[in-house]
């Protein structure tokens, strides 16, 4: 990992260079196997608006991993890999799924050999993150007891206090969570030899007999992911809540009460609007630093 004076470098060095024509290459990895979502809009939103708030000249590209086999190459500067449906155990051994690692392992390659001023940053999102978790081996990846749907708190561990991705937030900060899958039981002893961190958990309840799944982890300095949905916003997230199959859900796991709070939470500012505003910014804000030093 980074020392915190290198970081502050990099953060200087990267302020002082707004002035200058900046161009950047962003590559995102659809994983949603044309299901309709509000993820992609989400973060096709975030990106388009942050690169044009700092003045970056922008090509952007989606790949369609599940359906089409599409991945993108090394050209990129940054990719984001995002959720998806489906099961994250049931795709092994796909042809989808042998070509989404044999890109990861070209952008592994590529941080290792190359410059320092010329690393890839990846952010993994929800199945996503649970692929790469099963991958490298660092947790169960198992089938929850109930559906996760809603806005729920997301608790920091020590090492999510400092990580820059997280910088603005509360703790705890809120999220969409939606998921029928987990990450729980971490490999600590293999988190510790990949060099990786987990950053944040569930909502520690120790009345309730069941692990706690792992929301955040930095995988190294140049991979983060979260189990939870940061590109989230209260306009998607409504529109999902107000969907009755999804309304059901939420009543059925937690009654019309939490249901009718999670509506009333879309429009508080200091929840997912706010999480919103910071996860995937700070992430391209961080990732950008490096590439933009080196062009």
């Amino acid at each position: 990992m980074k020392s915190e004076d290198q970081k502050i470098k990099d953060s200087s060095m990267f302020a002082n260079m707004w002035s200058e024509q900046k161009n950047i290459r962003i590559a995102v990895l659809d994983l949603y196997e044309g299901q309709a979502n509000q993820g992609m809009r989400c973060i096709r939103e975030i990106v388009h608006d942050w690169c044009a708030g700092k003045g970056f000249d922008l090509y952007y590209e989606e790949f369609d991993v599940r359906q089409q086999l599409a991945v993108p190459d090394t050209s990129f500067d940054l990719y984001i890999s995002s959720g998806g449906p489906g099961s994250p155990l049931e795709s092994e051994g796909s042809k989808w799924e042998a070509a989404y690692f044999k890109w990861l392992e070209s952008i592994e390659d590529w941080n290792f050999s190359s410059q320092e001023t010329d690393k890839k940053h990846v952010f993994f999102i929800c199945h996503s993150f649970q692929l790469v978790c099963r991958h490298y081996g660092i947790g169960n990846v198992c089938k929850r007891k109930s559906t996760a749907f809603g806005v729920f708190p997301i608790h920091m561990l020590d090492e999510g206090t400092t990580e820059p991705v997280f910088d603005g937030l509360k703790d705890p900060f809120y999220s969409v969570d939606s998921r029928d899958y987990q990450v729980i039981e971490p490999d600590i002893h293999k988190l510790h030899q990949m060099g990786a961190s987990i950053l944040a958990i569930e909502k520690n309840r120790p009345h309730v007999p069941y692990e706690r799944a792992l929301m955040a982890i930095r995988f190294n300095d140049y991979f983060i992911g979260t189990q939870f949905h940061p590109e989230a916003d209260a306009t998607g997230m409504h529109m999902y809540l107000m969907r009755e199959d999804k309304k059901q859900t939420v009543i059925e796991n937690h009654g019309a009460p939490k249901w009718q709070s999670m509506v009333e939470q879309l429009q508080d500012p200091g929840k997912i609007l706010f999480t919103y505003k910071t996860i995937l910014p700070n992430f391209l804000h961080m990732a950008t630093q490096e590439c933009v030093a080196e062009k």
